[in-house]
């Protein structure tokens, strides 16, 4: 069970924030100053190594500058990952992530028309990204059609493609955890925190069947340029973007 802290418990509002957050995942309620937590501030929720307080945080924050640019200047469209999930002209795909994360594909597949479900089997992981819908519902240049574009599901991604109880989506989108050889400080951050948290992907080929079963028109699934196909399956197509490739398997031929 992983701590949530606070950083003023004199604040009493803050006190019982973080208190229904850790009711509502699972997490423990504490003073504790070491190891790995999630830490509630006004402002945000994020996860830290309090050991190392030089490691940062992760939280999420789609109207940071990165996002924003790439929302209003990526390229739209023409980005690989819209080619990769079938989105032009007039067809705009409904999109189910089963692989969520920080949501920053989800954010801009949403950004471009899609509605998409997130999929998050950590309860952690999954906090983050509720954190980070809550806060773009407050932002002016947001509100009006994040909260409609984006639904989160928080369990386990395997048996909820087995058992989807929402729209059928046109697309289902997989990007397992890989290990990350980047230098970027921010991947460094991101990818230590979240190994130490989440440890390996051990059953990202198990994703696959489901997800071409459940898929109207077709599965993506993202992997870095050197990796291996997802269960060992050759796709329909691939299309290489600037860092990653994305398999695309049709289901509907």
């Amino acid at each position: 069970m992983l701590n949530l802290i606070v950083t003023d418990p004199f604040n009493p509002q803050l006190v019982e924030q973080a208190k229904a957050l850790a009711e509502k995942w699972g997490f423990n309620f504490t003073p504790t100053q070491q190891g790995l937590a999630l830490e509630l501030s006004e402002h945000l929720l994020g996860l830290k190594q309090l050991d190392d307080p030089k490691l940062g945080e992760v939280y999420v924050d789609f109207s940071s500058d990165a996002l924003t640019f790439r929302r209003l200047h990526g390229g739209g469209k023409k980005e690989a990952i819209a080619k990769a999930i079938g989105l032009k002209g007039t067809q705009i795909p409904r999109v189910l992530d089963a692989t969520a994360g920080l949501g920053r594909d989800a954010f801009v597949l949403a950004s471009l028309g899609c509605q998409v479900d997130l999929i998050e089997r950590s309860p952690v992981v999954a906090a983050l990204l509720a954190d980070g819908l809550i806060r773009a519902s407050q932002q002016p240049d947001l509100m009006d059609w994040l909260p409609n574009q984006m639904t989160l599901h928080h369990g386990i991604a395997v048996e909820l493609l087995n058992n989807w109880q929402g729209t059928i989506p046109d697309v289902v989108y997989l990007d397992p955890m890989f290990p990350h050889r980047k230098k970027s400080a921010l991947v460094k951050k991101e990818m230590r925190l979240f190994q130490q948290l989440l440890g390996p992907d051990e059953d990202a080929d198990l994703l696959l069947a489901p997800a071409l079963k459940l898929a109207a028109k077709r599965v993506v699934v993202k992997r870095p340029d050197s990796a291996p196909f997802l269960s060992n399956q050759q796709p329909s197509m691939a299309i290489t973007g600037k860092k990653h490739r994305f398999d695309v398997y049709m289901t509907n031929l």
